[in-house]
């Protein structure tokens, strides 16, 4: 697989190909390529154009239709163009046949996650796990790396060919270094599982939500610790678990990945560590951005991704962040065409299906440092429910502190 390698002194430029399907409208498409752009900036590549086609499925060679594809090669010839970054993971056919046709760079959206968490990972566990990641990914791939090797025949039967020879070989290394990851992942999770042992019977709070939320900021806030937040995908790819103490209540608080659309299976299964300090919480914290044009749509990705790691049955505190950036255009008392999600207030948000969740959702800005104190009630409360549940015996010690 060609290494794809950014300098300071040269950022490089890439185009953005994305499909309208029957499961995902112009719309969406449309939010989904400029996430894609603000992976593509967080990676240090430059998006300067996006392409997109209308199909019932993605082309089963090509991913694209030819006739798009010719269309994409003449811009990316005519203007210099370094990469090509697709929103759906491509298949290694597909891969292979669209390098031959544009003679770039080819990156599918797993493949540029891939390549943030590879510059992100910080300790030495992040880079063990990304590491194991991005060999799963690169295992089925590796035939692209050979097909300037042909097989070989002769002598009237068939043989081995160099390339084949080699392939085995590289196919071989990568299942060892994949097999000694696994086994090092397996030391660290037994490490960090008696870590979380050690910690006692302390309640634990997780926060949780899509990458770029506010989570860290957040984080910094209630622990009183500096914690790294950046407005970029990933900033934070490494458990930060802090003690907090609210009133006279200790609890610890934990901060991890952000989830975002299609996460990567890699991922999911070598950051299972990182991801069992939210299986264990007591109770989560989901943090939203609400400024975010699809802010329900990453709700719902990081329901899913929470059902699907066991986390969907625990109780959790929806946190609406970033209030201070919402914004919304008012619709002229003339202007007959159906309201759009640009047209509706906060205030009338909150009447929606948001008002079914009065003691479990508050509205807040971590930048601002708006309601936070709200926030940090409601979380008194329930961690002291949660306390008193497993300690019975300081509820008399919480009663007597509140008379005082």
């Amino acid at each position: 697989m060609k290494e794809f390698i950014i300098t300071e002194e040269k950022t490089e430029k890439a185009v953005l190909v994305g499909l309208v399907t029957p499961g995902q409208s112009e719309r969406q498409v449309g939010e989904y390529l400029d996430e894609l752009s603000f992976l593509a900036e967080t990676a240090g590549i430059r998006p300067v154009k996006q392409f997109c086609q209308k199909l019932d499925m993605p082309h089963s060679v090509t991913f694209v239709g030819s006739g798009k594809l010719q269309q994409i090669n003449e811009y990316v010839v005519e203007n210099e163009i370094g990469a090509v970054i697709f929103d759906d993971e491509l298949t290694p056919k597909q891969l292979r046949n669209i390098e031959k046709v544009l003679k770039v760079h080819i990156m599918d959206r797993t493949g540029l996650i891939l390549h943030i968490f590879a510059r992100r990972a910080q300790t030495a566990h992040a880079r063990t796990q990304v590491e194991l990641a991005q060999y799963r990914y690169m295992l089925p791939r590796l035939t692209r790396l050979w097909t300037h090797l042909e097989r070989q025949r002769g002598g009237g039967a068939t043989m081995r060919g160099p390339g084949e020879t080699q392939l085995e070989t590289d196919r071989r290394i990568i299942q060892d270094k994949i097999s000694r990851l696994k086994k090092d992942l397996e030391e660290i999770d037994r490490q960090k599982s008696a870590q979380r042992k050690n910690r006692g019977r302390m309640v634990r709070v997780a926060l949780a939500g899509y990458t770029n939320v506010g989570k860290s900021t957040l984080m910094t806030l209630l622990s009183k610790s500096e914690v790294f937040a950046e407005n970029k995908l990933f900033a934070t790819l490494d458990t930060t678990v802090r003690k907090v103490i609210v009133d006279n209540l200790p609890f610890l608080l934990t901060d991890t990945v952000g989830f975002i659309r299609k996460l990567p299976t890699e991922l999911v299964e070598s950051f299972k560590s990182t991801l069992d300090e939210v299986r264990e919480a007591d109770l989560l914290l989901h943090i939203v951005d609400i400024s975010h044009p699809a802010f329900e749509e990453q709700m719902c990705v990081v329901d899913r991704t929470l059902a699907e790691i066991g986390c969907g049955d625990k109780p959790v505190i929806v946190v609406f962040n970033k209030i201070d950036a919402f914004s919304f255009v008012p619709k002229d008392d003339d202007d007959l065409t159906p309201r759009t999600r640009e047209n509706i207030s906060l205030s009338e948000l909150k009447d929606t299906w948001m008002a079914r969740l009065p003691d479990n959702c508050l509205f807040v800005s971590a930048k601002e440092r708006t309601n936070i104190e709200s926030l940090k009630t409601v979380l008194y409360e329930k961690v002291k429910a949660i306390h008193v549940r497993r300690f019975p015996y300081n509820d008399f010690l919480f009663s007597h502190y509140g008379e005082e």
